[in-house]
């Protein structure tokens, strides 16, 4: 954080931001819990049921946001958690990884990557389109090689590799 972070009117304030990802994070156990209620959390004749383990993971969930929304009514209510500028680098970093990850089912991991790497290269970091056309042509290239032959792993493809044979 820049600055001596005073106000929260240079970005959201800390406490909304601890209370908002508290409650998230507190649903996000509830709904373990329930699945795994629904899935069963006794103890069977082969030992512990489905939902045994997630219901553990979802009441220790629910326990952590109890902790998490007591530290955050703590809080001061102008603390700032980031500045408005630097979230939008954040942003400017999250969008094109979930299009990245949205697109891999539909065009493959490989050319997705190339993609992902090119895009970075280019807008964030400003190197030349021949620098970029070799790492972003490459990298995929040598992940292919390592997972497809070495490891014999099969990683999403999408339409390019199936013109290759692939």
């Amino acid at each position: 954080m820049s600055g001596d972070g005073n106000t929260a009117s240079h970005g959201p304030a800390h406490r909304k931001v601890e209370l908002a990802t508290a409650a998230a994070i507190g649903l996000f156990g509830i709904i373990v819990v329930y699945g795994a209620l629904q899935a069963g959390i006794g103890w069977g004749f082969e030992g512990p049921k489905a939902g045994f383990f997630p219901f553990i993971i979802g009441v220790i969930l629910i326990g952590a946001t109890c902790v998490n929304l007591w530290n955050g009514l703590q809080t001061s209510s102008s603390k700032v958690f980031s500045e408005w500028d630097e979230l939008k680098r954040v942003w400017d970093v999250t969008w094109p990884i979930a299009i990245f990850i949205a697109l891999v089912p539909y065009i493959g991991i490989y050319f997705a990557s190339a993609v992902l790497i090119a895009y970075f290269m280019m807008r964030i970091s400003d190197y030349g389109i021949g620098r970029t056309a070799i790492v972003a042509l490459s990298v995929p290239f040598v992940t292919f090689l390592v997972f497809e032959r070495w490891f014999l792993v099969a990683l999403p493809k999408g339409p390019i590799e199936a013109m290759f044979g692939y």
